[in-house]
């Protein structure tokens, strides 16, 4: 499969273009051996996938809840990003979402800039990948498509540490001048716990539902890879999990924010308070640099903060210790389930500037 190919997952085909190569065949890499391998320097977790399964009926019921209290935020949220993209000049918007957290956010910011702010917009969601860039054989075929490079806007859930905010921005840098293109490289989250995004509807760390889940909550997708296979002009890899089309909730989900999002707009809802991207900034500084000594990590890739990061670690990495402000909170009721079920160690600690943080195992811990 090459770049001309695309498809929408268990998406409506307006809703977003997957610019992602599926994978027709997979090796997937347990989660203790991709760790040690990451680690070890030996891989780069881009070339490895570990296998998803079905969540659990218990967890699901705690996403349910996640939904039904946070949903209203979220989709709040999704509508002041919408209303700052729209104010961008006049012409159509190309959102390129980032795979695969931006992608359910792409999906709703795009309806809203159609429904709410009467924009043209179209979907593209697309692979970046720490140390390795954004798929630039995706960005070319979006500009093939007559997409203008100042058409595009770069979408994501949240923002951790920013790490991916300075991969885009590097990546974008590199990319115009092969090019000769004046892509912008700022990136638009709902939330920015980092101060790293060039534009975000806060700078709250609060339960976001659709981190808590993987493919069924974005298109039925994987996480994005680059398997060896790959040519220049190949976009990045992934699995379509179709086997869990039963208990998919990607529509469903994306359906109910738009419908929040636009009952929010006709009644007025008074306009969120200005964000402090710089005291996130330093926020977030401070607090790595106390949790590194804290826990007497070496690396700060092993710091996860926030309940979006933090849950990736759960789910797909090996935990060494979840830190929660307060064990109770309704936002952190999924990451107590998930440390419970896979026995890592809860510290609570009341000071946490973030609801939740994860700490990853060091391999050199054995």
């Amino acid at each position: 499969m090459n770049a001309r190919d695309s498809f929408s997952g268990s998406y409506r085909p307006d809703d977003v273009t997957f610019l992602l190569r599926p994978l027709a065949q997979q090796d997937f890499t347990g989660v203790a051996e991709k760790e040690a391998l990451i680690q070890s320097g030996r891989r780069h977790y881009s070339q490895m996938l570990s296998p998803e399964s079905a969540p659990s009926e218990r967890y699901m019921r705690l996403f349910d809840e996640a939904c039904r209290a946070n949903n209203p935020r979220m989709a709040r949220d999704c509508l002041r990003l919408a209303g700052l993209i729209a104010a961008r000049p006049p012409g159509g918007l190309t959102v390129v979402s980032l795979a695969r957290a931006g992608t359910p956010v792409g999906v709703v910011v795009t309806r809203l800039l159609r429904e709410a702010f009467g924009r043209a917009a179209v979907h593209y969601s697309v692979s970046i990948v720490r140390d390795r860039g954004i798929d630039a054989a995706a960005l070319r075929h979006i500009l093939a498509r007559g997409h203008a490079p100042e058409s595009i806007v770069f979408v994501d859930g949240w923002t951790g540490k920013g790490v991916i905010a300075r991969e885009l921005a590097a990546s974008i840098a590199a990319f115009n001048r092969c090019h000769g293109t004046t892509i912008d490289a700022g990136l638009h989250v709902l939330s920015d716990l980092a101060g790293a995004a060039a534009c975000a509807a806060s700078c709250d760390d609060y339960l976001i539902p659709s981190s808590i889940l993987n493919a069924t909550v974005s298109g039925l997708v994987s996480r994005t890879v680059m398997d060896e296979a790959m040519g220049e002009d190949d976009f990045h890899g992934c699995v379509v999990y179709t086997q869990f089309a039963g208990i998919d909730r990607s529509q469903p989900f994306a359906d109910e924010l738009t419908a929040l999002a636009l009952a929010a707009q006709a009644h007025a809802a008074p306009p969120a308070a200005p964000i402090d991207a710089a005291a996130a900034r330093a926020r977030s500084q401070a607090y790595l640099a106390a949790a590194m000594d804290r826990y007497g990590v070496a690396d700060v890739n092993l710091v996860k903060p926030g309940i979006g990061e933090a849950t990736r670690v759960l789910l797909r990495r090996v935990p060494r210790l979840v830190v929660l402000r307060d064990r109770d909170a309704p936002d952190v009721a999924h990451l107590a389930a998930l440390a419970e079920e896979k026995q890592v160690p809860v510290d609570v600690d009341p000071t946490l500037p973030y609801h939740a943080v994860s700490l990853i195992r060091s391999a050199s811990d054995g």
